[in-house]
């Protein structure tokens, strides 16, 4: 068994609650999905916004989901580099797995394509 890191980012179209929330649990179930694992496989879940979403925490729509409420979230600003992709919310699991990390599959929803078209369509 292996702790692999699981990377996924979408973005948002403004500064909203309801949107960054909703937005945050499309872009985990799709994590979930291409990688088929459970809560309890995951070690933690760091997660970074950019500095232009302020409306709430991400981690309150994880936290809310049946059977993750035990799930370790840490919520952080991205690194405000001139000319980075705006209003973007990104994703960093660490899970226990078998799986290789040719196996993993990384996600990019929305304009956060952008940020890896290498991994947004595998």
């Amino acid at each position: 068994m292996y702790v692999r890191g699981i990377r996924g980012a979408t973005t948002v179209a403004r500064n909203d609650r309801q949107e960054i929330l909703d937005e945050t649990l499309v872009l985990l179930r799709e994590i979930v999905a291409r990688n088929e694992f459970e809560p309890e496989d995951i070690s933690s879940i760091w997660i970074t916004m950019t500095p232009d979403l302020d409306a709430v925490f991400p981690a309150l729509a994880i936290r809310e989901m049946e059977g993750w409420n035990m799930v370790p979230l840490m919520c952080a600003l991205e690194v405000p580099v001139q000319g980075s992709l705006p209003m973007c919310i990104r994703l960093m699991l660490h899970i226990n797995t078998t799986k290789t990390q040719q196996e993993i599959r990384h996600v990019y929803l929305n304009e956060a394509k952008r940020l890896r078209p290498d991994l947004a369509t595998s």
